[in-house]
């Protein structure tokens, strides 16, 4: 029995000082970090459901009294609904306008080589090392004293959402690119097609997963981005999701204004996992074309 102590105890000290031998806290900081972030949103998420007009106390459970039901709902409500149709436009504009703009620019600075495209290059990433509230700024007097054709409003805020998330897709298609390599745009070109019919018939079917990527983190940042579309916005027929929360929120919100960020954030999460989806399915079918091209002993592409 003492040597079995002994041994216990010298477990006990050796787990606890080396407590990353097997990353048994690992997943406890992960946890906390996961409880850190979520546990808020979700409290949030839970009181959209809550039977009254309390944000502080639990008075049961209503599956449709803020969405559907109640004078004040989303679906009754003529500012929130206003506001939900604004944002889902707003986005779905933005995602016409930024996604094939991006994809052609990352594939032009990918193929386009010299100075002036690493400047290009350099252009498009200031818009990450710049803060968002100074292109707010800028794009705001931009608007109202230059392009006053424009003006402010919902033009002036897909115009410039627009501009600030085309990042997105060219740094998103660059990646891609790094990964397919040229071999089958080359491949094809050696068969017979030219290069636009490379591009359209090869190169633009294997960057569909980035597109797709793409069209989901440029949604879900549009529909949430509050500092641009609120520097643009006119009104209350330009009031974005975003903007009336913040506006409400300093008063005495009803239940039915969290319903709201729920279906933004319900809409914004089903495209980021349509985007990692779409990602995934292309790098197991990457690695899964690199394993058979190996064992017929042919170049594999991007390697």
């Amino acid at each position: 029995m003492p040597a079995r102590g002994a041994t216990t105890a010298r477990r006990l000290l050796g787990w606890l000082m080396n407590p990353w031998a097997k990353a048994r806290f690992l997943w406890v900081i992960a946890l906390a970090y996961m409880l850190w972030t979520l546990l808020p949103v979700a409290i949030a998420v839970g009181f959209s459901f809550n039977a009254g007009k309390s944000q502080t106390a639990w008075q049961g459970f209503s599956v449709s009294r803020w969405y559907l039901d109640d004078v004040s709902s989303v679906w009754q409500d003529d500012s929130l609904r206003t506001a939900l149709i604004q944002s889902l436009k707003l986005s779905t504009l933005t995602v016409l306008i930024a996604v094939p703009i991006g994809v052609a620019f990352g594939l032009a600075i990918d193929r386009w080589r010299g100075r002036v495209s690493r400047s290009a290059n350099m252009v498009m990433l200031f818009s990450f090392i710049t803060p968002e509230i100074a292109v707010a700024v800028a794009l705001f007097l931009y608007f109202s004293q230059l392009a006053t054709v424009i003006g402010l409003g919902l033009k002036a805020q897909v115009l410039g959402l627009s501009m600030y998330e085309i990042a997105y897709p060219v740094i998103i298609v660059q990646a891609r690119l790094l990964s397919i390599g040229k071999e089958y745009e080359e491949a094809a070109m050696d068969l017979g097609a030219s290069p636009m019919q490379a591009l359209r018939r090869v190169l633009l079917p294997l960057l569909m997963p980035a597109i797709v990527a793409s069209v989901g983190i440029v949604f879900a940042t549009s529909i949430d981005n509050f500092v641009i579309s609120q520097r643009l916005s006119i009104g209350a027929s330009t009031q974005t999701v975003p903007i009336l929360i913040y506006s409400t929120a300093r008063t005495a919100p009803l239940p039915s204004l969290n319903a709201l960020a729920t279906i933004t954030l319900f809409a914004s999460t089903i495209m980021i996992a349509v985007a990692g989806l779409a990602l995934r399915s292309a790098s197991r079918r990457d690695r899964g074309g690199a394993a058979a091209t190996a064992k017929i002993g042919l170049p594999v592409a991007g390697g």
